[in-house]
């Protein structure tokens, strides 16, 4: 038992030195010694009784001084196992360019609250908006909370205190009007992945679909009716892959791909996407914006919603209503010159 100055009794492990500190001390499951120094009593008590829980509770299998990214690089190789390829592609962009920067250096066991916080402050600085906020958010917690399940650290960090409804407000996706679609299409000719954007607008397709995996639910397990462009579309980019030189024998069975032979990425169409909306002169729009524009393509030219609903491959027909069928200004007044009759009573 350790003593103050005036000789009480502080408990094992605590003493006070002659310059007035308290001293909080003990021994590792490893052997390793363990001390720290406090102006106060409380904090030393605190320090001794948390340091010895996680002691005791850690897991064996991972070392003491283990940093987020070690720590990142572990759970991540796990979720590969679980999740969609997806999945694993945004929690690795999220934490390659907003989480690595602040903490990735850390040692895992000694990320607090407030850290976790500054990744999010940092964003909202950057201009990112709320949605990707969040999405960091989702891809930090569950990253932190698969090491406290495991007894890798004893909470998690981000916890109720750490808040991402910060940053520029979420972008609403619009659909491409007629007119911005023909000057996209006619625009996008000769581009590298010209027949990709333009068979997406064939059969709104979601960008995750084109990559190998299971769907995002039950209900994308479903047949879409290619049109006759988008049939030509896959003849065109089939011919195309004749130019390739080397296709590996696992893709050879795949349409669209690129000039090595291999599947393109997800980001690498929105980066092009970017580039030839600027060329055309149009607002920039994402890969996801072209399904919206079929889908309201669809509606206008008189498909069923119900219909349209097994098509985008949605489990409930609000979904595809809500979300993804934005009426236009021109249709609106086709609309109101429909009725224009009924309306006139007088």
């Amino acid at each position: 038992m350790g003593k103050d100055l005036k000789g009480k009794e502080l408990g094992v492990g605590i003493s006070q030195r002659s310059d007035g500190f308290y001293v909080g001390r003990f021994t590792t499951k490893y052997g390793q010694r363990k001390q720290k120094l406090f102006r106060k009593l409380q904090e030393c008590r605190q320090w001794l009784a948390d340091s010895q829980y996680q002691d005791e509770h850690s897991n064996l299998n991972f070392p003491e001084e283990m940093t987020v990214k070690a720590w990142f690089d572990y759970w991540i190789s796990m979720k590969k196992r679980t999740v969609r390829p997806n999945t694993v592609r945004n929690y690795t962009e999220r934490y390659e360019r907003n989480i690595d920067p602040v903490i990735g250096k850390l040692i895992l066991s000694e990320v607090k609250p407030i850290q976790c916080q500054m990744i999010m402050n940092r964003m909202a600085d950057e201009g990112y908006r709320t949605s990707t906020i969040y999405q960091t958010r989702i891809a930090l917690f569950n990253m932190l909370d698969y090491a406290y399940q495991n007894d890798v650290i004893m909470k998690n960090p981000c916890n109720g205190m750490v808040k991402s409804d910060i940053g520029k407000p979420a972008q609403k996706k619009e659909a491409l009007t007629l007119e911005q679609q023909k000057r996209f299409v006619r625009g996008i000719v000769g581009n590298t992945y010209e027949y990709q954007y333009r068979f997406l607008l064939q059969t709104g397709l979601r960008t995750g679909e084109w990559r190998v995996g299971e769907p995002k639910s039950k209900s994308g397990y479903r047949s879409i009716p290619l049109t006759e462009e988008a049939l030509d579309m896959l003849r065109r980019q089939r011919k195309k892959n004749l130019e390739v030189k080397v296709i590996p024998m696992e893709w050879s069975e795949y349409i669209f791909l690129c000039r090595k032979g291999t599947p393109v990425k997800n980001s690498t169409y929105d980066t092009m996407l970017f580039k030839q909306c600027d060329k055309i002169g149009i607002p920039r729009f994402s890969m996801h914006v072209l399904r919206h524009t079929f889908a309201t393509r669809c509606i206008e030219g008189g498909m069923k919603p119900k219909t349209l609903q097994t098509i985008l491959g949605h489990s409930n027909i609000g979904i595809t209503m809500n979300l993804y069928v934005h009426t236009t200004e021109d249709e609106k007044h086709k609309e109101i010159e429909k009725i224009a009759a009924s309306l006139k009573v007088v």
